[in-house]
Formats: structure tokens, sequence, C-alpha cells
């Protein structure tokens, strides 16, 4: 799990080492089901079975992979609108290629995050290179999806392109967990991430027995995604293991704790640590497009299929209609981020 590394973690800031800061309790721990997302990569919806108003800034996270590709093996997910919302895509092994209708788009690879406003309305398309899909290789990375209010969501797209050398780093106290700050800020920090909506992103590495106290402002929510080891949860120590979503109630900070021993396989425990400002709008989420009412996503499908959301680039068109039927550059857009299949209001 390469992402971002240090060779000697004792010369980096310092996480304030307060003590007096009101550590959160642990609300709930879910474990996140597993599925396919796009042409078929493995995924596991590490929000499954959390209450939105929980969530609040954010709608859907994917942990995709990990997953070692043969040959020929490596997915990805054909063009696909979007409306209402930012997507987040951190990748910590393997390469990604993003292309948008805006004129967004890049490569990230080990550490780097892409993140996509699709604000008014896009297109985009998210696939491994054709050299890795040659190759065959290990993948893994998160999909962030986080809310915009009401009057953001018909905001001009963006796209930023976050390279793993400008993420913020910061050492526990004691040296024993390493911590990379995405967006947002934590003690004093910032990451190099510019949110629509107030929000902290970090993933941070816990070295077996370490402890982690993250300050965290009280006005912001807190979740936890355990996506590699096991350890403990507050200071109640609530055990987790890959795969669970820890959600914490009111307070300070944030504390976490790695087990004494972690399997060969996870030698360390890795954590996804993300809080916002909740909106508190109301809800409406079908498919690729995040509103606030039924009738803004009916009209979200309709605005789409009338190519009020833009086209796709020529360029793009033509190694489409190239491909022989049944490969995998699939056109069904509206099955792309299926879930859920209904619209959801909250």
């Amino acid at each position: 799990m390469p992402a971002v590394s240090v060779k000697d973690i004792t010369v980096l800031p310092r996480i304030s080492s307060d003590q007096s800061l009101r550590a959160r309790k642990v609300k709930s721990v879910t474990t996140a089901p597993s599925g396919y997302e796009g042409e078929g990569f493995p995924v596991r919806r590490a929000f499954a079975g959390v209450d939105m108003a929980e969530l609040d800034p954010f709608v859907h996270l994917d942990q995709m992979g990990e997953v070692e590709y043969a040959p020929g093996e490596p997915k990805g997910t054909p063009w696909h609108p979007h409306r209402g919302f930012e997507t987040v895509t951190y990748i910590i092994d393997g390469i990604f290629d993003h292309r948008d209708n805006n004129g967004g788009g890049g490569t990230i690879s080990n550490g780097d995050t892409q993140w996509m406003t699709a604000g008014a309305g896009i297109l985009h398309i998210e696939t491994p290179p054709e050299s890795l899909v040659m190759s065959g290789g290990l993948f893994h990375g998160f999909q962030l999806w986080v809310n915009l209010p009401a009057a953001k969501k018909w905001s001009p797209p963006a796209y930023q392109d976050l390279r793993a050398t400008e993420v913020a780093l910061l050492s526990s106290p004691d040296g024993g967990a390493l911590v990379r700050i995405i967006a947002g800020a934590v003690d004093g920090h910032s990451g190099p991430g510019s949110t629509q909506t107030p929000i902290t992103l970090v993933h941070a590495t816990l070295q077996p027995g370490a402890e982690l106290r993250l300050p965290w402002r009280k006005d912001y929510n807190a979740l936890v995604y355990t996506m590699a080891g096991a350890g403990y949860a507050g200071e109640e120590g609530r055990p987790v293991k890959m795969g669970q979503l820890t959600v914490f109630g009111d307070g300070e900070s944030i504390v976490m704790r790695a087990s004494d021993v972690q399997e060969s396989r996870s030698p360390a425990m890795e954590l996804f640590i993300l809080g916002g400002e909740p909106i508190k709008e109301p809800v409406a989420w079908m498919g690729p497009f995040v509103m606030n009412t039924k009738a803004e996503v009916l009209q979200a499908f309709d605005d789409f299929q009338r190519g009020l959301l833009g086209t796709i680039p020529a360029i793009q068109k033509e190694s489409l209609a190239t491909k022989a039927p049944g490969d995998s550059a699939k056109t069904d857009v509206l099955d792309v981020h299926g879930v859920p299949r209904t619209i959801i209001e909250k």
C-alpha cells in the first residue's frame, strides 16, 4: 500500500498531544457489503446501512479493490453523467485515467486524487490506461461523493488534479502514525483540496499498537473507514477491522488504536477518515444524480437524455465506435453508479 510514505517520520510536524480535547464516543460500527461497479470492478459499499443524516454532507463511498488483476482484466467505467455533487477519487495502488466533457482529466496513481465538481452537469469516464490493461497489476482506491448545498448544485463544472507530493504530512506525537491530509485542515495544517462543501479528508497509517488522537472540528461529523488491518475505535476500545465504518458522536477529537498484532497481509492499520459540516437539506438521489427533490432528479435524467449535460468528445466517440460488440466500453450510462435504483428522498 504505497500511497504516500516517508523514510523518516520523525522529521514531520507532530500533531498536538492535548489530552484535554473531549474524545468522541462511538455511535455505530457497520460492515461494508461487497459489490461491483462500472464494467465490473469489485467494490465495498462503505456507507451501506448507515442513515444519511449521520453521513451528511457525504452521500456515497466505495472502496475500489484491493484487487490483483491478471493481464486483460483491469476495468473502469463507461461515459456517464453526474449532477449536484462532487466526486473525489483517491488512488492508493494502481493507475486510473479520468476524462470529462468539460476539459478536465489526467492520470492519477499512487497517492494522487482527482476532484471533480459535477455541479450543473457533466459527463466523465474513468478507465485504466491501456498499459495496465495489458500488464495487469494491483488496483486499490476510493471514490467519495460529497453533496453540494442547493445554492451550489447549479455551479459550473470544475476539476482539480491533486498530486501525492502535495498532501500535508503529519506524525502522531510518538511517531507511530502517519497522517496524510488530502483536504481540509487538521491541527492547523491544511491539505491541497479546495472544497465547495467544508470537509476534511485524511488517510492515516497506524503501526501495530500505535494510538492516534486526531483533533477534529466540533461542528463536523466524524467517520472512520478501516481499509486494512484491525484495531479499536474510541476511548471505549470498540473492536474494528478491515471493511468496517465507524460513526462517531460529538466531541473534539477522534481516537483510534491499532491492534498490537496485525495480519501479515496488512502489517499496519490503514484508515480513511472524513468529516464535514452537515448541509441539513433534503436529499433526493438516484444513480448518478444527487439533488434536493424527486422532480429535480427526474429533470436531470431528462436533461441528460436531451444532451443538455453535454456530449462525449468526438475523439472519444471514435474510440468507442471502433470497439467490437461485447467489448468493455459499454454505453448504458444510466446503470453506472446505479445505487440506489429508485429515488431515495431524505
